[in-house]
């Protein structure tokens, strides 16, 4: 990326304009299904000034986040979001504004001077590289026992995930949020995050001839044959724009090996949904490289955040002081319970009750892969997208997706990401040693979750006459145990706080991300998350407005 580039990404504060010009979407915003409408007039080039007061903030601009700044806005509140990551609006030398999976540099990780990938061998050889450091998409934080997978930039998570936008099944709701009412989220929340979302399906006719999807297809014979349960999972890609790069009709991004750092066209993140209708309100403003360190009660009412504006290698180059009528806590599981935590622990918040930090889960992720026979190849065109899963759910404890490995070669390898019911919970606590916040989670603990998955794998590789790969994660190394994508947890509701996500001892403090959700969804969690807050912000806006 040239150095003008570099100097030029996420430094400003975000307009709708540039919000919609640096999609990058060939077909436009009308071909996702979303409203045309005029820039926000109320955007600035300037980010939030030292010393604004503002009626809401909202840390983050993730799923819940961006559910919060749109119905405020809507509702007739002017909001201030800050996002820690950059504002990924600008192309790099290459033309693209997200690097490829197979091609990491210094716009893939946040912070990093070497990649991380969780596929991090292949044939047995390590691959990962030297990176500038950079203030990259996708942060692979480290704790004790794990390594957390978050988006860094406007957007969130939608920036770097796979797109499957999973509703999970009524029948398990309770086990997920059991002081939520099932009946309402399915009949209300999750129809209405589906929508706003840009839920779609894959053509089931095009799928069978797709050559993009052959490793999809291969999966779904390898779970049939051994009796398992195969499904189509919605994605939030534009399917006409898939078939479009299918036939090569217009630029690549799934099919170019573009997904956990980013896609350039056809995905629609919030940055395409939620975040474009928030800023066309004219009532939201968003700055990035904005990073919140401190939430205290103001003297006169409402609360003194405290922020760092930082560069795009990390550096601090300014800190301000903002007061806050109401804050929404959106910068996701991770983000959110360290801060409050930190806040808690020393002194500034000391009224937050012994629930903030507790019930995190890593959404029961683990990974493997498996050798399939040379009569059973994959593909060297693999879509980055996954379209389909296996459920083994009620007799197993396993929900797996069908995933990709996008190498451009002929690889004869099934790869699969799992969702597991796993029980494990950890706690986020302050260390005043290093002033920092340590996590409780054992690498150890993923042996339910290997058990579990391995209800689908051992008996296809029975089936099959197949074997584990062993060279994808480490040296004859089969599982992939230390890491999630799906964090959840550590301000759980109900708990730390209300039924609707207020901070217990604090009118004015809101919860709104995954942190609400007690370590599992069943299946990946960003329409959970969405719904959620869906309902959320409903209640908020009726009662405390």
């Amino acid at each position: 990326m040239s150095k003008s580039t570099t100097s030029g990404i996420g430094t400003a504060r975000v307009s709708r304009r540039g919000f919609l010009a640096g999609t990058g979407s060939i077909l436009g915003v009308s071909a996702l299904g979303i409203p045309v409408v005029g820039p926000a007039s109320s955007a600035s080039a300037a980010n939030i000034g030292d010393g604004a007061t503002v009626p809401a903030l909202v840390i983050g601009t993730g799923y819940g986040g961006a559910v919060a700044a749109l119905r405020l806005a809507q509702a007739g509140t002017n909001v201030e979001m800050v996002e820690m990551g950059m504002s990924w609006d600008t192309p790099g030398s290459d033309g693209k504004i997200f690097p490829k999976v197979t091609s990491p540099d210094q716009r893939a990780y946040w912070l990093r001077t070497k990649s991380k990938a969780p596929v991090s061998n292949f044939f047995g050889f390590p691959i990962d590289s030297s990176i500038a450091k950079y203030t990259g998409v996708l942060d692979a934080e480290e704790f004790a026992g794990i390594t957390v997978y978050q988006g860094r930039g406007i957007g969130g998570g939608s920036l770097v995930n796979g797109g499957m936008a999973v509703t999970p099944k009524q029948s398990r709701f309770s086990s997920i949020l059991p002081s939520v009412d099932a009946a309402e989220m399915y009949s209300t929340y999750y129809p209405r995050a589906n929508a706003a979302l840009g839920v779609g399906n894959i053509d089931p006719a095009w799928f069978e001839t797709a050559s993009c999807y052959q490793y999809a297809r291969v999966g779904r014979k390898h779970a049939a044959r051994s009796g398992f349960p195969w499904t189509f999972v919605p994605t939030t890609y534009d399917w006409d724009y898939m078939k479009a790069e299918q036939a090569n009709t217009v630029p690549r991004s799934a099919l170019d090996a573009q997904v956990m750092y980013g896609n350039d066209y056809g995905k629609k993140s919030l940055v395409k949904t939620y975040l474009a209708s928030a800023l066309a309100t004219g009532r939201v403003n968003v700055s990035p490289l904005h990073r919140v360190t401190s939430v205290a009660p103001a003297p006169a009412g409402g609360y003194t955040v405290t922020m760092e504006q930082l560069n795009t290698v990390g550096t601090v180059v300014a800190t301000k002081t903002v007061t806050a009528a109401k804050v929404f806590f959106a910068a996701g599981s991770v983000g959110t319970s360290k801060l409050l935590v930190k806040l808690k622990s020393t002194g500034v918040l000391p009224g937050l009750n012994g629930e903030v930090g507790k019930g995190w889960g890593d959404n029961g992720n683990v990974m493997c892969g498996r050798a399939n026979h040379m009569w059973d190849p994959t593909g060297k065109l693999q879509s980055t997208i996954p379209c389909s899963g296996i459920d083994n759910w009620d007799a197993g404890g396993a929900f797996a997706e069908v995933a990709p490995l996008p190498t451009g070669i002929e690889t004869y390898a099934s790869l699969y990401l799992s969702i597991t019911n796993t029980t494990r919970r950890a706690e986020f606590s302050w260390n005043p040693a290093t002033q920092k916040v340590d996590l409780s989670w054992q690498t150890a603990w993923k042996q339910d979750s290997i058990t579990m998955a391995k209800t689908i794998f051992d008996k296809i590789n029975s089936k099959e006459g197949t074997i584990y790969r062993t060279d994808l994660f480490g040296a004859y190394k089969v599982w992939q145990d230390g890491l999630t994508y799906h964090p959840l947890g550590g301000a759980v509701i109900n708990k730390a706080t209300d039924n609707y996500g207020r901070l217990h001892g604090y009118q004015g403090l809101y919860v709104i991300d995954g942190s609400l959700i007690p370590g599992n969804t069943t299946v990946n969690p960003f329409v959970t998350i969405t719904a959620l807050a869906e309902r959320n912000i409903e209640k908020i806006i009726a009662t405390d407005l």
